[in-house]
């Protein structure tokens, strides 16, 4: 069984790019910082995980989701290996996206953003979702978002 579920940060808005095939297809690349519960002095405080999203989950993910924002994402692990130009082989472990879910309401996103960036006076609407988790369906348009 290949089954990965994180919930973290994205470190960096997501990065897409299209295949060069007959039908080109998004390929968006994201990192997820993911807290660790235990560590050590002087380790980091979280994982730093890559993350793929392919077709409309790729796309999806550069409408939506923006650095800083906390995501929950369920796929399966990914390892690659290529040669480098000295000969030296490289490995790559990376999530291959199933499921993204929005971790935490839109308010609490921009609350977050709001005290990152001084310069935003408003305050930002209700929260729609006590929960704070809302499942993504892929077919979604913008009227028909939670938030």
């Amino acid at each position: 069984m290949n089954k990965v579920i994180l919930m973290g940060r994205l470190t960096k808005d997501p990065e897409v790019r299209y295949s060069q095939s007959a039908n080109p297809v998004a390929i968006a690349r994201y990192t997820l910082a993911v807290n660790r519960i235990f560590k050590r002095e002087g380790e980091q405080d979280a994982d730093f995980i890559n993350i793929v999203a392919l077709g409309k989950r790729g796309e999806f993910a550069e409408k939506y989701f923006r650095k800083g924002q906390m995501v929950g994402v369920v796929g399966r692990l990914q390892v690659r290996t290529y040669d480098d130009a000295d000969g030296k082989r490289q490995w790559f472990t990376e999530v291959l996206v199933e499921e993204q879910h929005f971790a935490e309401s839109k308010a609490s996103f921009e609350n977050q953003q709001r005290y990152s960036e001084p310069k935003q006076t408003t305050p930002p609407p209700a929260s729609g979702n006590a929960e704070g988790f809302y499942p993504i369906n892929e077919s979604l348009e913008d009227d028909d978002l939670p938030f």
